[in-house]
């Protein structure tokens, strides 16, 4: 069962990025299965469209061997969302570790129209 944003927050969050980075499904089809065609993603003031997300999909597919989350808080109230969390992953055989800051607006649906998040790089073996 898919978890949508509007639903369980931490499930979406682990779920989307396990089928982004590990899934055999064309990244499109996974982006649209927990965000509106239409979605807008400010990570960090960089706007990332459908489009450029997908594509930031099929590098990350060949460079990410291991992805997990802490999940450390996550809001759902009403048409917004937000979460706090933090990124463990190895790419490129590198350990890699973001602390990340999440804010959302959702759709009728559930699934995410816009998000705005911030990112910060932690020393690998650092939890936030």
């Amino acid at each position: 069962m898919t978890a949508l944003p509007g639903n369980d927050l931490a499930g979406y969050l682990r779920t989307y990025v396990e089928e982004m980075a590990f899934g055999q499904e064309d990244p499109g089809i996974v982006l649209d299965r927990y965000h509106t065609p239409d979605v807008a993603w400010l990570n960090d003031g960089l706007h990332l469209d459908r489009q450029r997300l997908i594509d930031h999909a099929r590098p990350a597919r060949r460079t990410v061997t291991e992805c997990h989350l802490d999940i450390h808080d996550t809001l759902i109230c009403g048409d917004r969302v937000a979460a706090r969390y933090t990124l463990h992953a190895v790419a490129r055989g590198r350990p890699v570790v973001s602390d990340i800051h999440l804010f959302g607006r959702l759709a009728p649906d559930g699934r995410l129209r816009r998000v705005d998040q911030l990112t910060r790089t932690l020393p690998a073996g650092r939890t936030s």
